[in-house]
């Protein structure tokens, strides 16, 4: 039986992946956070502007990158306006990346469900925040190291949620940026019934390196071994649109404001690496350690053999 297939068991969805754009590059790009938001509202209202002359397919939901809206749109009413604004235009359920910052507590990378006309309706905060980037271990010892840990002035926390989206019918499922790189992040999604895979994420803190050519290749890993199409939203670039196959069908350029539109396929059928998770791993692990044990065992009894 042939472990990849392409086809669309439920039919098929048009997706947009919005790419906004940054005003600059490296750690200090959300030092114009209002800025990252506009540029994301401006291209999906140019896309808006392009399905009403016929020159782009309406889309059955927006995909925007992670941070996209740096800006918290549930305690800033001008950046739940923009927002807002620019679903409308769209006419379709749209994902948000936010930066969620609660009175107290800690902060929440989350992706928003924006519906137009009703505004935010489902939320997923990232479940894997990650170590030095997002939150500061041991702070005061690794202060002594290095000060650059204060940059990070507020520590974000970590979901607990499976993030799972219905948009327009369809079961989209959630792994934010990094998430990609953990099995059990992108696997939790496809057995809680997404059809379509989405990795929003914002590359604008790694300039121009190879990062988001790894990250790219890590969901064309995830689209061939749950069969699942996947989009990769991004706010600097490379985003793009990747088949259940794992061939990348559209894709941009860092650095550039751009919009990508495609048809995809939705599945529901599992592959074995689905069902089965991280059981052929701890079976291969099993058999490994069993190996060096006969081993270290074969050895032991012919040192004494030699020794009588």
């Amino acid at each position: 039986m042939p472990l990849v297939d392409d086809s669309a068991e439920d039919g098929t969805a048009t997706v947009a992946a919005v790419q906004g754009n940054v005003p600059r590059l490296g750690l200090d790009f959300n030092a114009q956070r209002r800025a990252v938001l506009d540029n994301h509202a401006a291209r999906t209202r140019e896309l808006a502007e392009a399905v009403k002359e016929k020159r782009e397919p309406q889309p059955d939901f927006v995909l925007w990158p992670e941070n996209s809206s740096d800006i918290d749109p549930y305690a800033n009413a001008d950046a739940a306006d923009v927002i807002d604004e620019a679903v409308r235009a769209i006419g379709a359920p749209t994902v948000i990346g936010a930066v969620v910052a609660p009175e107290t507590g800690k902060l929440r990378n989350t992706l928003i469900q924006w519906e137009p006309g009703l505004g935010p309706v489902a939320t997923y905060d990232k479940r894997h925040v990650q170590p030095f980037g997002e939150y500061i271990p041991m702070r005061s010892l690794v202060r002594i190291f290095n000060s650059n840990v204060d940059r990070v002035r507020r520590d974000f926390g970590a979901g607990t949620k499976i993030g799972v989206f219905d948009l327009a019918g369809t079961k989209v499922g959630l792994a934010t940026c990094y998430e990609a790189a953990f099995d059990w992040a992108v696997r939790d999604t496809v057995t809680h019934g997404a059809q379509l895979i989405t990795v929003p994420s914002n590359n604008a803190t790694f300039g121009r390196s190879e990062m988001t050519y790894q990250q790219l290749a890590m969901s064309r890993v995830r689209a061939v071994e749950h069969s699942r199409a996947v989009v990769v939203p991004v706010t600097s670039g490379v985003s793009a649109v990747i088949r259940p196959d794992g061939e990348v069908v559209a894709q941009t350029r860092m650095f550039t404001p751009d919009v990508l539109v495609e048809k995809v396929p939705l599945r529901s059928s599992q592959t074995p690496a689905t069902r089965m998770g991280t059981l052929p791993e701890f079976l291969l692990m099993a058999l490994a350690a069993a190996g060096l044990g006969w081993s270290a065992l074969r050895s032991v009894r012919a040192r004494r053999t030699r020794a009588e």
